[in-house]
């Protein structure tokens, strides 16, 4: 099959699909790999180390999607990549289709197949190909939210883990997955005073016996949040509902009971944000303030360590990746149901029905394609 990696677009993205290492197991398994030109400088990586690999350096982002059957990308497409896909080109990456209307439609206006990182999932109900951002992002989280609580960056002026004498910042975070789970362990290992709720039993049970003494346990609801919102300096936003919108848990009218710089973390912003009062921010401008309430809502945060981002998403998706080059995508699907749970949108249709839900629109099987093809 023949793959394209073109260089991300996305204001501060750095990362890249693929290393080096991952086209080099391509190009043994008989595929063509297209680089663009400087698509894996942002993380470290070189046109003469692809290259090497065996990759085909390509002088644009037109050319890389004209020449390739496979597209492998880290974020979604943005406006100037529409008109670039092709009808039933594969596009393989982050989509967070349920946050963006304008997105699914132009992705089915195109024909393309689109099968997306976020909702590939194993029979465990586990998403292996969103942990390894979710484990930078929930880290990040507890980093970004350490220095915006800093009085000049517009927040409280504390220090996350206090000093002998002077009590630590208190933390909360909304969720117990894997962005949450890393999110409470750095915070906790920072030296805060963690609350981490979640409406599952069984995770708070897991998290009670593996977390630090400084993390306590709590059960998700309304009530407790509005509790709990008063006292706390840092808020770490990190629900996930596989392919749906995120639900708010955090209102506008709860910004009154928060303390002027308190901030914070959105980590949903991708699924449409658990803070109600949440938009997508940049890395160029991360931050912005409402009712005195400091919002940090990047929607690419693991792009700012873009080195690990790219080592750890490759080590993911490169085993998938070859699946779906030896097999075409069809067949890989059919085979793996994993990858089956992937598949968001194909020719038009959208396959995936928590997309189809977050819009109100038709929902049609993915068996009705790989039935179509065989």
């Amino acid at each position: 099959m023949i793959t394209g990696i073109p260089k991300e677009i996305k204001n501060n993205e750095n990362r890249v699909a693929l290393t080096p290492a991952g086209v080099q197991e391509l190009k043994k398994n008989g595929h063509t790999v297209y680089v663009q030109t400087r698509a894996g400088e942002g993380s470290g990586f070189s046109d003469k180390q692809y290259s090497l690999a065996g990759a085909e350096i390509l002088p644009t982002i037109e050319e890389v999607y004209l020449r390739s059957e496979m597209i492998i990308k880290v974020k979604e497409p943005i406006l100037q990549e529409y008109p670039l896909i092709q009808p039933n080109q594969l596009v393989f990456t982050y989509f967070h289709f349920a946050s963006s209307e304008e997105l699914t439609k132009a992705m089915m206006k195109s024909g393309a197949v689109c099968l997306a990182y976020e909702t590939v999932e194993k029979e465990d109900r586990s998403l292996p190909l969103l942990i390894p951002m979710s484990e930078v992002a929930g880290r990040m989280s507890v980093q970004e939210g350490a220095k915006y609580l800093e009085k000049p960056m517009g927040g409280r002026g504390i220090l996350l883990g206090g000093v002998p004498g002077v009590r630590p910042a208190k933390v909360m975070v909304l969720g117990g997955g894997i962005v949450g789970m890393h999110a409470a362990r750095m915070a906790a290992g920072m030296g805060a005073d963690v609350t981490i709720l979640d409406v599952n039993l069984n995770r708070l049970r897991y998290l009670a016996e593996v977390m630090p003494p400084n993390v306590n346990t709590f059960y998700s609801n309304e009530y407790n949040i509005r509790e709990l919102i008063p006292s706390h300096d840092l808020i770490i936003g990190a629900v996930l509902i596989p392919g749906a919108r995120a639900p708010h848990l955090i209102t506008r009218d709860m910004l009154k009971h928060m303390r002027p710089g308190t901030v914070l973390i959105d980590v949903a912003v991708d699924q449409g944000g658990c803070i109600e009062t949440c938009k997508p921010t940049t890395h160029e401008d991360p931050v912005y303030v409402v009712d005195g309430i400091v919002h940090y809502c990047v929607a690419n945060m693991p792009g700012a360590v873009p080195y690990t981002s790219t080592l750890a998403l490759t080590n993911a998706t490169l085993p998938y990746v070859l699946q779906v080059a030896n097999k075409g995508w069809q067949k890989a699907c059919m085979d793996n149901k994993e990858l089956l749970a992937g598949l968001n949108i194909v020719q038009g249709d959208i396959v995936y029905k928590g997309v189809a839900e977050a819009f109100n629109l038709p929902h049609i099987p993915a068996e009705v394609h790989l039935n179509k093809q065989v």
